[in-house]
């Protein structure tokens, strides 16, 4: 009896077989048989290579990383055809063009049981309550059992036991979304995908009106905590998700622990309680996207007469930061706010309005198409817009299409074309004349 073992790492051929009643001519068959599958047992098959993978056996873990993230420089460059073109290296069923996670790994970030967004959301709303009341002082934050009756009592929202307030623009435009974004991040950050976020947002928002006031409860209040605190919580999960990166160690994984956590600061909590800003991985784990930020800054001067070009006025310092996310023109099936657009205005010098104006976009659903050299999306958007300047304030809620187009016109240029149609079903200004600077 002949016994053979053939391989390859983990490819093994075996071959066992009885050579009694011996027969040349049978023997030659089996030889070429042997001899085929010995080579065979060489080649390579064609397995995408793991995504961002570290092998501590070979060799400095800091070195791997580095090259990994410049060969994805590389490689994925964006190509006329306006994505990478596409690799072997990558598995475009788990990855995007630029070799980044689809979707946060399961393995390492797991959706938790609904009850623990829910007590994360409580909590914040009794800190910010305790702050309001004994910290700030503020008569609205002074709640007990009898204030508790008669909010409950208000009824539903468009009810009249509820008001359209006059409270300060600032504070309900722009503050009210930025914490409503931390009640999304409760859920988002535990495992919840954007649309059961919302609803954590929503409730979050909707107790705060019920237990945090004493008051009669505001419409605007629920309307912008929630669907607008939804839009800054999608941007600033994905924000941090482009920072983070489980696989660094030491001062670089210290920094970017730090930064998530001032962009993100629920998710910089929740990091610590989960374990996750002391794990180590081997891969990336994160979604991830194509990320560019562009910063402006100058010089801006207000005239105090309408009646000359370069007349007498005030000098006001004006910084700008644009963040682009997501490519609009990659193939691949759309999720909620993949690509995103938004801009903040800085303006120091006029009174308190250091905000001067925030806007942006990010997309709910989508398709990308193409119509010969030309690349098109096509889809839903969710629109915020906060005007507050000197002249007038103005915020806008909008939802509605729009359209992205790039046509290729020499090697260097495109034509880039984006149009929307957009429906506002709820917006806020100031009825107050003449210039405000005091909030």
């Amino acid at each position: 009896m002949i016994f053979l073992i053939i391989g390859q790492e983990s490819h093994f051929v075996i071959i066992d077989f009885l050579y009694s009643n011996f027969n040349p001519v049978k023997m030659k068959a089996v030889y070429f048989f042997v001899i085929f599958l010995f080579c065979a047992s060489y080649l390579e098959a064609q397995i995408p290579v793991k995504a961002d993978t570290i092998k501590p056996a070979e060799g400095n873990v800091k070195k791997q990383l580095k090259d990994i993230k410049d060969t994805k420089k590389e490689l994925n460059k964006d190509s006329i055809g306006n994505q990478p073109k596409a690799s072997e290296r990558i598995d475009t069923t788990i990855q995007n063009k630029y070799g980044d996670l689809l979707r946060d790994d399961p393995e390492y970030n797991k959706k938790y049981q609904l009850w623990k967004p829910a007590v994360e959301i409580v909590g914040l709303n009794a800190i910010l309550n305790i702050v309001d009341r004994y910290a700030l002082k503020l008569a609205f934050a002074k709640t007990d059992f009898r204030t508790w009756n008669y909010t409950l009592h208000a009824g539903w929202p468009w009810g009249s036991g509820w008001k359209w307030d006059s409270d300060r623009f600032g504070n309900n435009f722009l503050f009210h979304p930025l914490f409503g974004s931390q009640y999304y991040n409760a859920a988002r950050t535990q495992g919840y995908n954007y649309y059961s976020s919302f609803a954590f947002s929503l409730g979050g928002a909707y107790m705060w009106k019920i237990f945090g006031e004493n008051g009669m409860p505001e419409r605007e209040d629920l309307i912008n905590t929630s669907i607008s605190g939804a839009f800054f919580g999608e941007i600033f999960y994905r924000l941090s998700s482009n920072i983070l990166d489980d696989r660094t160690r030491g001062t670089e994984r210290v920094f970017r622990e730090i930064a998530a956590g001032l962009i993100n600061p629920v998710r910089g909590f929740n990091r610590l309680l989960q374990g996750k800003s002391f794990r180590v991985t081997n891969k990336e784990v994160y979604e991830k996207n194509p990320l560019n930020v562009s910063f402006y800054a100058g010089i801006r001067r207000i005239n105090d007469s309408y009646r000359y070009v370069l007349g007498k006025g005030n000098n006001n310092l004006i910084i700008n930061a644009q963040f682009d996310y997501g490519n609009p023109f990659e193939d691949r099936t759309r999720k909620p706010f993949d690509f995103f657009k938004l801009r903040v205005d800085l303006n120091f010098g006029v009174g308190r309005k250091y905000v001067d104006n925030i806007t942006g976009y990010g997309i709910l659903f989508g398709k990308n198409l193409h119509l010969g050299k030309m690349s098109i999306l096509v889809g839903g958007f969710h629109y915020y817009d906060y005007l507050d300047t000197k002249s007038f304030e103005l915020s806008t809620i909008g939802f509605g299409g729009g359209l992205f187009t790039k046509l290729p016109i020499t090697k260097t240029s495109d034509l880039y074309t984006n149009i929307h149609l957009v429906l506002v079903p709820f917006a806020g200004n100031s009825t107050q004349t003449g210039p405000d600077t005091s909030q």
